[in-house]
């Protein structure tokens, strides 16, 4: 993904700040966080890209790496005599906690989806939560012998042979993830450095006093609809009185599916997440500008890694 954005945003929000530092007893206007740079947020859709999504791997990135890998593995497997080897296969794995994790992961900002607040409260949709577990399950279950040759188990390393051939160290699994990254530089830079910076930069957007300033108005908005005070959405979401179990269901209390709707609705009302957003893109920028090089090698190996996945795909 790429974002775009010029020197505008950077006067938007000097604006926001002498907004912020002209404040009274008074509750501050409800336009606040509708200065020019600031998008109007009400939904995920809203979001434009941030300046880090350029140096990290994308939806579509990650999706074109699996085809290659599996097609690289499909290849290696009848190399070594699995002639009917599916280009889609399984080990029975246990997907219920990988699955609930990425369904309820979440922001400073929280959840956007108004009609899924209204069923769900702050829950997760198991219906989806089923659909991806079939989504990933599909393709036959391998067998042992291609077990061992798919990930090298119980063959000795170095010299071990299956169709008359030596199987590759780590098997044919490891073989086709690495040939994919042979020509990346530093592979724990190139997938850790952004993460970091990401997750430092959150923290930061969390401390700065245009963004608290917003949640405050928030907050206030919530309690004003009859609810309790929350330091920010996530907090809303991760409140322990939802009763969340080990699947990301909530007991579904109607106290919950309301507070969830307030939630949203003052961020619709504030442009809570527009704020977040601007605030968080100008941190990013200055990032990047401060450690360019950095980042620049992050996106030089990704693109090794795109030509490489081309390569694989017959491109």
């Amino acid at each position: 993904m790429r974002a775009k954005w010029g020197t505008r945003w950077a006067a938007a929000l000097v604006a926001v700040v002498a907004v912020a530092g002209c404040g009274t007893a008074e509750k501050p206007a409800r336009h606040d966080a509708r200065l020019p740079g600031v998008p109007e947020v009400r939904a995920k859709r809203d979001l434009p890209e941030l300046p880090l999504d350029a140096y990290e791997v994308s939806r579509r990135d990650a999706e074109r790496e699996e085809t290659a890998t599996l097609r690289l593995t499909q290849r290696c497997m009848r190399s070594h005599g699995f002639r009917d080897f599916p280009l889609h296969w399984r080990k029975r794995p246990n997907l219920a906690v990988t699955l609930t994790a990425t369904a309820i992961s979440t922001s400073l900002y929280g959840p956007l989806d108004l009609d899924r607040a209204r069923r769900l409260g702050y829950g997760v949709d198991v219906g989806e939560l089923e659909e991806a577990r079939k989504r990933h399950s599909k393709g036959r279950v391998i067998t042992w012998d291609e077990y061992e040759v798919l990930y090298a188990g119980g063959l000795a390393e170095g010299g071990s042979k299956a169709g008359g051939r030596t199987v590759p160290k780590g098997g044919c699994s490891t073989w086709s993830s690495r040939r994919l990254r042979a020509d990346v530089k530093d592979e724990q830079h190139m997938y850790g450095y952004v993460t970091q910076r990401r997750a430092a930069l959150d923290k930061a957007v969390a401390k700065d006093l245009r963004m608290r300033r917003a949640l405050g108005i928030w907050a206030d908005c919530v309690v004003d609809k009859g609810f309790k005070r929350y330091a920010s959405p996530e907090a809303a979401f991760w409140d322990k009185a939802w009763g969340r179990g080990d699947d990301g269901r909530t007991t579904l209390t109607r106290r919950e599916r309301d507070t969830a709707v307030a939630d949203i609705a003052c961020k619709r009302e504030h442009n809570t997440a527009g704020v977040w957003w601007a605030v968080a893109a100008e941190k990013q920028r200055r990032d990047i500008s401060r450690h360019q090089a950095s980042y620049d090698a992050v996106r030089a190996d990704l693109d090794r890694v795109r030509a490489a996945v081309r390569r694989a795909l017959g491109e």
